[in-house]
């Protein structure tokens, strides 16, 4: 049986972890509604959902919040690897090699053993870690010295703290990045957690799995979308401008970034959540002209192309409003989604078969080879 082009329609195989439903627009974790998630849990708790196949109790809560925040530093030799990259090197190259350099710190990962008990540690272990190599490994690279984590600080306090290097305790910015987090964490079988589902398939450990995801995220046209859409947004610079560019960019017949989804045909219904905080930053800030651009071109392209926002769109301003280098978009991207790849890493080692579909090949058969000295 021959499948689509890139896939599309495809279905690859069955998982309890997430359920998109394009009938109505809506996204389920583990059965529960993306939105009421965001609106009456954390990051962590839906983390724990996700790993554990069920929100946490309270005092489950507190050990896995006790474990993480007891696990945040990373071996001080990582940032001597970081110091010896380029300076130009890219934030998700820096985060794959820190990924890769964790997985030859942790002893039992050399053991080879990939059992749920084994896979549950090392996913706690990357997702405790994930903000430290995120926010140092750039820092580093800016010239910047590390910011050591905070364990008195929740995992998002301390996650803006480090990538800011100052103390960060104003309630909207940190459940905006909460909830971004919560509303990135898991999307059924998109690119990155296929191709860390396909790696997994071979036996291979949860590290280099991730590192497979880290690598297919990067892709502008998956993770790195968010970032293109802020320098979009730059360049776009005033509301004015913002009609023009877009009509331009329909005519042209040009991808605009952040709109449009292979599976949200009308309406992407992660949007909503960061798109209103996103609003309530820019109120708090007085900057209001990066919300006035994006209303503009998303009224334009559903008037023009009945083509809808992606959750990358809205995102993009709010992290910029919380004073997030664009570079860090992607990464912070990765940080969240370390909770889904391990899900499903977890559902692929425990009921294991090797992906390895066909390929029709068209090329040329039955050729000659001819002798060196006869090849023009």
């Amino acid at each position: 049986m021959r499948a689509n082009k890139g896939l599309a329609g495809l279905i690859a195989g069955d998982t309890t972890i997430s359920k998109v439903d394009v009938t109505t627009n809506s996204l389920w974790y583990r059965g529960y509604d993306i939105n009421e998630l965001c609106a009456k849990t954390s990051f962590l708790e839906v983390a724990y959902l996700l790993l554990h196949e069920d929100l946490p109790t309270s005092s489950q809560l507190k050990e896995f919040e006790t474990f993480e925040r007891a696990n945040r530093n990373i071996p001080k030799s990582m940032y001597d690897a970081f110091k010896n990259m380029p300076h130009y090197a890219h934030p998700m190259d820096l985060l794959k090699i820190g990924v890769s350099m964790l997985g030859s710190f942790d002893e039992e990962n050399s053991l080879g053993t990939n059992t749920h008990e084994q896979n549950l540690r090392k996913a706690m272990l990357l997702l405790s870690k994930m903000p430290t190599v995120v926010a140092n490994s750039y820092r580093i690279s800016k010239g910047l010295e590390p910011v050591e984590p905070d364990s008195d600080l929740s995992y998002s306090e301390n996650f803006l703290s480090m990538i800011s290097g100052e103390k960060t305790n104003d309630p909207l910015s940190v459940k905006t990045l909460d909830n971004s987090l919560i509303l990135y964490a898991e999307h059924g079988y998109n690119a990155s957690t296929f191709s860390a589902r396909v790696t997994a398939a071979t036996l291979s450990d949860l590290y280099n799995a991730v590192s497979s995801a880290i690598g297919t995220l990067k892709g502008p046209l998956h993770g790195g979308a968010n970032e293109q859409v802020m320098y979009m947004l730059q360049e776009i610079e005033t509301p004015e401008r913002a009609r023009e560019y877009t009509m331009k960019k329909i005519e042209n017949k040009e991808k605009i970034m952040g709109f449009g989804h292979r599976l949200y045909r009308t309406g992407d219904s992660r949007t909503e959540v960061i798109k209103k905080l996103g609003q309530q930053l820019a109120e708090q800030k007085g900057i209001t002209k990066w919300h006035e651009i994006s209303s503009i071109m998303e009224e334009t392209m559903i008037a023009e192309k009945k083509i809808y926002p992606n959750l990358d769109f809205p995102a993009a301003t709010a992290y910029y409003l919380l004073g997030i280098p664009i570079e860090l978009y992607t990464p912070i991207f990765a940080a969240s989604r370390i909770t889904g790849w391990a899900a499903h890493i977890l559902e692929q080692h425990d009921d294991n078969r090797l992906i390895r579909p066909g390929c029709e090949y068209v090329g040329p058969t039955a050729r000659k080879v001819k002798a060196l000295e006869q090849r023009v």
